[in-house]
């Protein structure tokens, strides 16, 4: 701590009073930038985060009034969930869809994985620019284009035109997710609040995708899925407008500049780490495509050469990318992110848990909804009916925790969703095509987001309070990464299970209902296997944690 004090700015020198009457109110007027500057450096050592050289831009916080707060929290809250009700109607959509625009079965599944693809590669260097240029004008970007890029989807005559525009909106998406923790963080202060509005942000993404799923099966049913479509995309520009009237603008103490751009950002960093994500999602996102798409039984796509050097590449990145921001932390130069912070064991534990749980919760919604149509053959509809549980099981778990997050150790809300939660998939993978929906299904759905949201919420407070009050984006860049990663290794490697075990099954026909469901189990055991594992992790790494979303003067 003393070599941290040696090197800050501040004069720590004090002339000594030239008069005896000299007050004590001038004393401590004189030596209160003092202290505030050492609280700040004592923050950020604790951290593990230099406050020199992080290439952030400092905020004051704006005193925004209750009522104005709450409909930001409902605004940013309502843009997730609408950006992820797109998602839900892809999801259930995508055998008409596929239909109708005659896409070809070998990217019968890019519509859905291209999402997350481009957003999980955007979002760190997204989250960087809104440090320095501020959050509101980033935001209001990203719902300008979500909103056109929705519309875009309604409006596609073909699949790569489909395709295109879904690749956009993730990169909308990359544009709003990050910049939504920094306004949260700029305008609610820590504490009970902040963690409700935590919560209801969280709780847009689970519900906006079960409501998507919902509304989706009665429309591709009914009226037809472009409908769905164009009412996202009017609500999406409704709430842009909301954003622009409501949405205070940050005080920030440097202007943003083209120099601030260029000397404050890790560039090097941003691009490392974009290109290895963009390339591994992108494997694990081709593989599942080809494994889905029953176009062939050779599920080895792995061993083709464009694959192999596309993963070799993305694998040689992680060294450089540990190397080159070590180096920065090392000068006092931005780093993306810090090596120093993989080292705070709460933090790396929490990221691997995302990684799992959103992997597991990506797989038991879609093979949930496979089972249902392939093997059981119900309608689009009735498949997604039976996600109303587990929908409105999210919303209530969401804001219970946002509630209750403070008062107890994070541990224990994490290790006994976990444990609960890891009985869904276990149901699933013992279910039979003749049981009736109540026998398995039903109770799966209710336990099945018990383990996802909980971490979300825990693993968003926790990040929000590793990263300083600076480098808010970025913190909700790493949290929205982790978990885009996630969902995309989720689809790419248990897709691959699943359907190497249906394709060596006994079945001669492999897309018989018999011989999708042994591959389907085989995913639910596998989703079993990775929340158990999940539990174990978060005993070890958050043993020592204690309670998350305390309020902090």
């Amino acid at each position: 701590m003393s070599q941290v004090i040696t090197n800050t700015s501040v004069p720590l020198s004090i002339e000594q009073p030239q008069h005896a009457n000299h007050s004590t109110a001038d004393a401590v007027d004189e030596i209160s930038p003092v202290i505030e500057h050492l609280q700040v450096l004592d923050r950020d050592a604790v951290y593990g985060i230099a406050s020199a050289g992080t290439g952030a831009t400092e905020t004051t916080r704006r005193e925004v009034h209750t009522s104005r707060t709450n409909i930001i929290i409902i605004q940013l809250t309502a843009t997730t969930l609408l950006a992820s009700t797109s998602s839900g109607f892809i999801n259930i959509c995508i055998p008409r869809m596929a239909t109708d625009l005659k896409i070809a079965p070998a990217l019968y599944f890019w519509p859905l994985s291209v999402y997350g693809l481009t957003s999980g590669s955007c979002l760190l260097l997204a989250g960087s620019i809104a440090d320095v240029v501020g959050y509101r004008p980033i935001y209001l970007a990203g719902c300008f284009l979500a909103g056109c890029f929705v519309l875009g989807c309604g409006l596609a005559r073909t699949g790569i035109e489909l395709i295109m525009f879904r690749g956009m909106q993730g990169i909308a998406l990359a544009l709003c997710l990050p910049t939504s923790v920094g306004i949260l963080a700029n305008t609610v202060p820590s504490g009970k609040r902040r963690n409700v509005a935590f919560a209801c942000m969280g709780l847009g993404q689970p519900l906006g995708f079960s409501i998507g799923l919902v509304l989706g099966g009665v429309f591709v049913d009914t009226v037809g899925w472009r409908v769905g479509w164009y009412g996202c995309a009017c609500l999406l520009f409704i709430m842009l407008l909301v954003g622009i009237f409501s949405i205070p603008r940050e005080r920030l103490r440097q202007k943003a500049t083209m120099k601030r751009l260029m000397t404050e950002i890790d560039w090097v960093g941003a691009l490392l780490a974009t290109a290895c994500l963009a390339m591994l999602s992108y494997l694990f996102s081709r593989n599942a495509n080809c494994c889905f798409s029953m176009v062939s039984s050779d599920a080895s796509v792995i061993r083709r050469a464009s694959i192999l050097i596309a993963l070799i590449i993305s694998l040689s990145l992680i060294p450089t990318f540990i190397y080159w921001v070590g180096r920065q932390e090392r000068h006092q130069k931005p780093a993306l992110i810090p090596n120093s912070l993989w080292k705070k064991l709460p933090f790396t534990t929490i990221c691997v848990m995302i990684i799992l749980s959103f992997a597991v919760m990506q797989s038991m919604e879609l093979f949930s909804s496979l089972f249902w149509q392939d093997v059981q053959r119900l309608s689009a509809l009735q498949a997604s009916v039976r996600f109303l549980p587990s929908m409105i099981l999210a919303g209530l778990l969401n804001l219970a925790t946002g509630l209750v997050v403070h008062k107890v150790p994070a541990i224990y809300l994490v290790v006994l969703s976990s444990i609960l939660g890891a009985i869904s998939p276990l149901l699933m993978a013992i279910v039979k095509a003749e049981w009736p929906y109540w026998y398995a299904a039903f109770p799966a759905q209710l336990l099945e987001p018990l383990i996802p949201e909980v971490i979300f919420i825990v693993g968003l407070i926790l990040i929000s309070e590793l990263f300083p009050e600076s480098t808010q984006a970025l913190g909700g860049a790493v949290f929205n990464t982790v978990a885009q990663f996630g969902q995309s290794i989720g689809l790419g490697i248990i897709g691959v299970v699943s359907n190497t075990v249906t394709e060596n099954s006994a079945y001669a026909d492999k897309s018989s209902p018999a011989a999708l469901l042994v591959g389907y189990r085989a995913g639910f055991w596998m989703c079993f296997g990775w929340t158990i594992l999940t539990c174990f992790i978060g005993v070890y790494g958050l043993r020592n944690l204690g309670k998350v979303g305390l309020k902090r003067d």
